[in-house]
């Protein structure tokens, strides 16, 4: 059995990478490299609305110049729909599936958000409409497509996996999220199942990402056994914040790549202070990716303990 870790960057072309982005990248990067594997890239556009083709560009560009590179690739969402669209005929050939046609004001109205990351639990609302009701509803609106899972209290409901970074974890599905989307009312399929399915097509075996994806990683697993994929392992590194607390963000271009190639601060600079903060590199040490392969270790990031690290400067 080939043996040989492939990892992943699936960065969302909605604006220039920040300081928090390439932290991520260099995880997943040195992840890979430390063990003499492949890394696949893919570019997770599969909203129109929320992708800049000239987002997609200055991306791969930065990643040249960070010296992140890649073995294969890059992909692209957006031209992966007959994928999906198979994933989602397997589900409901299975009787897993059923339309849901709540609006966004509706599902709030009915439940709080889950107070570990705001998302809301679904009450079933549309699990048992009737075929009739289905029809009459489905001629007003569009209907989302949400995916059954097992019941609170049902063995096969609680999912528990070993995290890199993070440690163990387990979730009911019921009772954290409910059923939940696989595919949006406007016909875009859901993230959950996007990325599932392309990590099994392009033989994925370790997922690194912000522990802010921590949450999702239960839905992923479940739909990983319902389609017969082997479950990756999975590592979730610490979010860079502000002095303030506040997670950096693409909107507010925090410490984006931009700002930080204008000011003349070289990839060796930012690489540096970014290993620095986990042990990687001596503190105003300037190294390159290169250089850390040898000092990256998942026991060391684990070891931290840290799930937010402040960063605001380079």
């Amino acid at each position: 059995m080939d043996k040989t870790v492939v990892g992943r960057f699936a960065p969302t072309p909605s604006g220039r990478m920040h300081a928090g982005n390439v932290f991520a990248a260099l995880m997943a990067w040195l992840g890979v490299r430390s063990a003499g594997g492949r890394l696949v890239l893919r570019i997770e556009d599969l909203d129109p609305r929320g992708s800049k083709p000239e987002a997609t560009r200055l991306l791969l560009d930065d990643l040249q110049w960070l010296g992140l590179d890649w073995d294969e690739g890059p992909y692209y969402q957006s031209q992966r729909g007959d994928l999906y669209a198979e994933a989602l005929r397997s589900l409901h050939e299975c009787g897993l599936t059923y339309p849901c046609f709540c609006t966004r004001a509706e599902l709030h109205a009915a439940t709080a958000p889950h107070a570990s990351d705001g998302t809301y639990v679904y009450a079933g609302t549309c699990r048992n409409l009737s075929a009739e009701e289905v029809e009459r509803r489905h001629a007003e609106r569009p209907p989302a497509t949400r995916l059954r899972v097992p019941a609170d209290g049902d063995p096969a409901g609680t999912i528990a996996f070993g995290d890199l970074v993070c440690g163990w974890h387990e979730e009911a599905l019921a009772h954290e999220c409910g059923d939940f989307l696989v595919r949006r009312s406007d016909g875009i399929v859901a993230y959950q199942l996007a990325v599932v399915v392309d990590d099994a097509l392009m033989g994925v075996n370790q997922v690194v990402r912000g522990n802010d994806l921590l949450g999702s990683t239960a839905r992923q697993i479940y739909l990983q056994r319902l389609l017969g994929y082997h479950q990756p392992a999975y590592a979730h590194v610490p979010l860079l914040v502000a002095a303030d607390g506040r997670r950096l963000s693409k909107r507010d271009l925090d410490l984006d790549l931009g700002q930080i190639r204008a000011h003349e601060a070289g990839p060796e600079r930012l690489l540096g202070r970014l290993a620095a903060t986990v042990g990687f590199a001596q503190k105003d040490e300037e190294t390159s990716a290169d250089d850390l392969v040898e000092r990256f270790s998942w026991e060391a990031l684990a070891n931290d303990g840290q799930r937010h690290i402040v960063f605001d400067s380079v």
